[in-house]
């Protein structure tokens, strides 16, 4: 009898078994907006996987950010605030997300950034990689290295890298170091298909300078681009320290037509990175290992584009910047093809992938959205916050920390926990967050407030850290 029983269960085992793991493929982009026009295959990614509409990050600022993506927590467990410290000072024994898909056999390989590099200086670089992420990585660079002589750049003053700056290229998609990106993709998934792996494909565009062949821009006609509205008197009611100090002057002082022009340039480098994702999401087709692939796209950070009365780039704490981009494609989920509009984290991204794998994860700060991935309506009470670190400047006295937790219905914000400033925003009646309730709260904005800040402190630190941190790299 036990015999027959062995045989009857022998087949089950086996093809258990036999069973394949499930690839990752997992898409950076830097400095993504939320809202994109002319990306068709963000948007068929999209159509197939899960949008996370609000999905929101730790810190809008890329290495702290990515920091708190790939180790699944809060920036005041890795201790980055800026560009410069690596979170292996505070963590040395951190298990990274691709480390722990490493440790359980997965061959792990990085393209271009996933882990932070100045931009364009550590371009062809390792940059603040982590080497025991991966067992193989490539960094390419591409002739928007070389080019950078020709590229426009309104304010001098400043590096390119930190500039409303951008240049029309000549040449083809593959010159560029996003094209080679893409190229290299392909060639380690054609390389390593037959094996589980996990693979990072990192994009630099559209951080600056905004770089792109001269065909994108054909794609923003100049005359179609606009820059956001807001009435006069927006800033009247936000404290000093939200508006981040590298963009204290409204627009740079730059005129409109230049905004607009950089406007359009921005939106050919996120046009240009689309089609490159394109050509690896067909790759993936090809090679017919879609079916066995889960796909993450995520950008470190939203970006402004001149809300606010002119402010851009990231490093605040309003939507715009908190907010950014966030698809999880999992063969065989239920929610494929919709949109979840519930609150969710990039720290939820890490026990997310490891609860897909069935991987065991070390200690993690975020929740696993596989309930999401089947049911993207479902109830999920699980607010999102995002902190950043001001330097000491004409318009500070002393570092300043922010923190802002946003739930289904309310923004709340506090600057050295309220000391210099706290904000609350509506999104159910203001969704640009034009109204600071907070300078004049009824007693229902009271109550929010006094609720929304218990959770704050539960979850961030309300002051600048002990840890150290460079303030020229905040």
């Amino acid at each position: 009898m036990l015999r027959l029983l062995f045989w009857l269960l022998a087949p089950c085992s086996l093809i258990l078994a036999a069973t394949p793991r499930q690839n990752v493929l997992f898409i950076a982009i830097d400095d993504l907006v939320n809202d994109c026009t002319h990306t068709p295959h963000i948007d068929r990614l999209a159509a197939s996987g899960v949008r996370f509409e609000r999905a929101y990050n730790q810190i809008p600022l890329c290495n702290p950010s990515r920091a708190s993506v790939l180790n699944g927590r809060r920036p005041d467990a890795t201790q980055v605030y800026d560009l410069d410290r690596h979170f292996r000072e505070a963590l040395p024994d951190v298990v990274t997300l691709p480390q722990l898909f490493r440790q359980n056999g997965w061959f792990t390989a990085r393209v271009g950034k996933i882990y932070h590099y100045d931009v364009p200086n550590g371009i062809g670089t390792d940059g603040l990689d982590d080497k025991p992420s991966w067992q193989l990585v490539v960094n390419p660079k591409g002739r928007d290295v070389t080019d950078e002589k020709l590229i426009t750049n309104p304010t001098p003053q400043k590096p390119v890298s930190a500039a409303l700056s951008w240049l029309a290229a000549d040449g083809s998609d593959e010159e560029q170091t996003d094209g080679m990106i893409a190229t290299e993709a392909i060639r380690l998934l054609e390389k390593h298909r037959e094996e589980p792996f996990f693979l990072g494909v990192g994009f630099f565009r559209p951080h600056t300078p905004f770089v792109a062949p001269k065909k994108y821009f054909d794609l923003h006609p100049l005359d179609s681009i606009r820059l956001p509205e807001a009435p006069a008197d927006d800033r009247d009611d936000i404290p000093v320290a939200a508006f981040a100090h590298n963009n204290p002057i409204p627009n740079y002082g730059l005129d409109e037509l230049t905004c607009r022009k950089a406007l359009q340039a921005y939106r050919a480098s996120v046009s240009f990175v689309d089609a490159q994702i394109g050509r690896v999401l067909d790759a993936l087709e090809k090679l017919q290992l879609a079916d066995n692939t889960i796909v993450v796209l995520w950008s470190d950070h939203g970006y402004h584009l001149g809300e606010h009365l002119g402010i851009w780039q990231k490093r605040t704490l309003f939507e715009e910047s908190a907010r950014a981009p966030l698809i999880i494609r999992t063969p065989g989920a239920k929610g494929n093809g919709r949109s979840c509009h519930r609150i969710v984290e990039f720290i939820d991204i890490y026990p997310t992938l490891a609860d897909l794998a069935s991987l065991k994860a070390p200690q993690l700060d975020g929740k696993s959205l596989r309930p999401l991935l089947d049911d993207p309506a479902q109830k999920w009470d699980h607010p999102a916050i995002t902190q950043i670190l001001r330097p000491a400047d004409d318009r500070l006295p002393a570092q300043v920390m922010g923190r802002t937790i946003r739930n289904e219905r309310w923004r709340y914000t506090e600057w050295n926990e309220g000391v210099n400033g706290i904000e609350l925003y509506d999104h159910q009646n203001d969704p640009h967050e034009l109204k600071n309730l907070a300078r004049m709260p009824s007693a229902e904005a009271s109550a929010a407030m006094k609720a929304l800040h218990a959770l704050l402190d539960q979850k961030a630190r309300g002051t600048p850290p002990a840890s150290p941190v460079n303030p020229k790299r905040l």
